[in-house]
């Protein structure tokens, strides 16, 4: 059950926020902008790559390096092919998880490793591994971890994670709003250097400030009536989101966001862009989940009964291509079901931009719905 009077108040939300989900929301555009000095500093901005890298590796623990991956594979294109590492072992513990470069992997591409904990041997050994097959390695991760001393020790380069110190209070979350943005933001200024994608040191300012614009309309003092992410928790309540993504940017946004309502919150929440969506979650809707599907029985003790579980479609929309959009067939699509929409799009700018503003929004969104679902 959603506590709704607790996100009009602040104090209750700083109480309940024993994990800094919400600190670290409001801060992301800070993080970002450590991270890019740390980058910086790392001299990632002076690199002279020869030309592009026949394929990017990603590697790293759980939805923090899955998104990461996600983010840059969208953003690069077919410029190169940017695959994650999927971790193999027999428990999600840092000590338990290996990780082996493909056959083809050499001189010619590019390993990188993102990770918010740093202790993992797998990834040590991943880094030595890249060495000895001449790949160029570049991690980021906790300075003075034994990644750092591995990938030094390497010839590779290492960038020191944007950190805070709140950070080392609990484990943690791999969807926390700080940790996407502290591992991505260098990736982006290592990524531009070599010519993948478009992430220059003014881009990456931008972004800064699209997300502290996002903290001052979605932050805890804002109250629901017009905060869009505590707006989106509460209409997200004892729902199942159906998360319908619409533009290049919108698609790992959506992702993420179904991963952060998983992890965070512990909301089921299934994803798909669309067209393709409309034929994909067609009989979804029209199922048991449909909100007309288990009218209110009469005879339902409201006490003792949980009320049904109901779908409820959340578009994501950035900007459509050459004027095509299928935002009309989706509403039509809820609206025949009986399903309820919510939506959001995000203000003109650049890619970069409207990326950071979806991302941010639901990953508020997602923080709200944990604090006031006591997760």
């Amino acid at each position: 059950m959603l506590d709704e009077s607790l996100l009009d108040s602040p104090e209750g939300l700083a109480e309940a926020d024993r994990r800094a989900l919400l600190r670290g929301a409001a801060e992301a555009g800070a993080r970002v902008r450590t991270a890019a000095r740390h980058a910086a500093e790392a001299g990632v901005n002076g690199l002279k790559p020869d030309g592009r890298p026949r394929a990017v590796l990603i590697a790293g623990p759980g939805a923090a390096a899955t998104q990461t991956a996600d983010l840059l594979g969208t953003l690069a294109g077919a410029g190169s092919p940017v695959t994650r590492l999927a971790p193999t072992g027999v428990a999600p513990a840092p000590g338990a998880l290996r990780w082996e470069l493909p056959g083809w992997a050499g001189s010619v591409d590019l390993l990188l490793i993102a990770t918010p904990d740093g202790t993992e041997p797998g990834l040590s050994l991943l880094s030595e591994q890249a060495y000895r097959r001449g790949c160029t390695v570049v991690a980021v991760a906790p300075a003075g971890s034994p990644l750092a001393e591995a990938v030094n020790g390497s010839r590779g380069l290492f960038v020191p994670m944007a950190s805070a110190p709140y950070d080392q209070d609990e484990p943690l979350a791999a969807s926390a709003p700080g940790v996407l943005w502290a591992l991505l933001t260098p990736l982006l200024a290592l990524l531009d250097r070599t010519g993948l994608l478009t992430a220059p040191p003014e881009a990456l300012e931008k972004i800064a400030d699209r997300l502290d614009g996002i903290a001052e309309r979605c932050g805890p003092a804002i109250a629901t009536y017009s905060n869009p992410a505590k707006t989106l928790a509460a209409e997200l309540a004892e729902a199942l989101p159906v998360v319908w993504t619409e533009g290049v940017s919108a698609g790992p946004a959506g992702r993420r966001f179904a991963a952060a309502l998983a992890e965070l919150s512990g909301t089921p929440a299934v994803v798909a862009e669309l067209p393709e969506a409309l034929a994909a979650h067609s009989a979804l809707l029209a199922g048991r989940l449909a909100a007309g599907a288990d009218p209110d029985d009469f005879f339902r003790d409201r006490v003792e009964e949980a009320p049904a579980l109901h779908a409820r479609v959340v578009l994501l929309r950035d900007r459509p291509i050459g004027g095509l959009t299928a935002a009309p067939a989706a509403r039509d699509l809820a609206l025949t079901h009986d399903t309820p929409i919510s939506e959001l799009e995000p203000e003109a700018g650049g890619e970069l931009e409207t990326l950071a503003e979806l991302i941010a929004v639901t990953d508020f969104a997602a923080v709200y719905l944990a604090l006031a679902s006591g997760a």
